[in-house]
């Protein structure tokens, strides 16, 4: 008898002990640590690496709990992601969409859950978004189409690679680009093909372009990774002197090539600042704060003359 007395004596005291454990993890999380998901559309492009990086270090200096999937690519998978997100009962959910039109599919899934979206970089085509974190992508290919048009002179040929048609940012990229050129008498797009954001599709695609055309006075690629690829079939090809080259995005390969004088522009869209602000809109949606429903960030040509000031995170 007097064994089991100091037995269950034992028990209770582990199980208290056990539970003034669990209090103490409570009270050092606050009341509800957040816990938000990440559906990425791919981590295999650098553009996509920072964003996460954006907002995984934001998330960890704000005390939140981030679930992060890699969608590779593949709308399906992106949206069998989020279903195992919405399993762990997030408190929101960020969609960086593979492409626009299924993306309304995984909003709605969320809304019927009542988890509130933000969607960042690419925007959903359908269902209730509180915010969308981005850069005007048609003022990036305005941009794109001035920076081509004075360094042509207002006449030459023109190649545009562009990005995945299926995205905002895709299809206003190319619209910005051309809408500039148009009515530019002097200025022929010769070639205008899709490279999905993909270096190893531009390659190609340059490789294709090069060969068709004995005259190319421009690149524009929607892209860094694509004109990264761009890049590589054109200094191949030995024709790098004769051709201007100009991308998105301002990622390291990008920013390195401008300093060797083999990429003459990008337009700077830093990535790592769309994972911050981000995971701080979260933050002000979860704390009831009103937000607004599109934040823009700031967009900027990237040069020779300005590559060392521009800041990526």
């Amino acid at each position: 008898m007097k064994k089991f007395m100091i037995l269950s004596m034992a028990l209770f005291l582990g199980v208290l002990l056990a539970a003034c454990g669990d209090a103490s993890n409570s009270d050092a999380d606050g009341e509800g640590k957040m816990k938000v998901g990440l559906a990425m559309n791919t981590l295999n492009n650098p553009f996509f690496v920072d964003l996460k990086e954006g907002a995984e270090e934001t998330a960890k200096e704000e005390g939140i709990e981030l679930i992060i999937t890699d969608s590779q690519g593949d709308p399906s998978k992106q949206l069998s992601d989020v279903e195992n997100i919405l399993q762990k009962n997030p408190d929101l959910l960020i969609l960086n969409p593979v492409d626009s039109d299924a993306a309304a599919q995984i909003v709605l899934i969320a809304n019927e859950q009542n988890v509130p979206v933000i969607t960042v970089d690419r925007q959903a085509a359908g269902g209730e978004v509180v915010s969308h974190i981005g850069f005007d992508a048609l003022k990036s290919g305005n941009i794109a189409g001035t920076f081509v048009a004075e360094a042509l002179g207002g006449k030459g040929k023109v190649v545009e690679i562009q990005g995945i048609l299926g995205t905002n940012v895709g299809r206003d990229r190319s619209q910005g680009f051309n809408d500039h050129l148009k009515g530019m008498d002097g200025i022929e797009i010769i070639a205008s093909q899709s490279a999905n954001f993909d270096r190893g599709e531009a390659l190609q695609v340059m490789e294709d372009i090069l060969q068709a055309n004995a005259e190319i006075d421009a690149v524009y690629a929607a892209n860094d990774e694509m004109v990264m690829g761009a890049l590589s079939a054109i200094e191949a090809a030995g024709r790098l002197d004769e051709i201007i080259v100009i991308g998105t995005d301002a990622i390291d390969p990008a920013l390195d090539a401008i300093r060797e004088s083999k990429l003459e522009a990008t337009i700077a869209e830093p990535p790592f600042f769309l994972g911050r602000e981000a995971i701080h809109t979260a933050i002000k949606i979860l704390d009831d704060e009103e937000v607004e429903e599109m934040v823009t960030l700031e967009n900027t040509l990237v040069t020779e003359e300005n590559v060392d000031e521009i800041k990526t995170r």
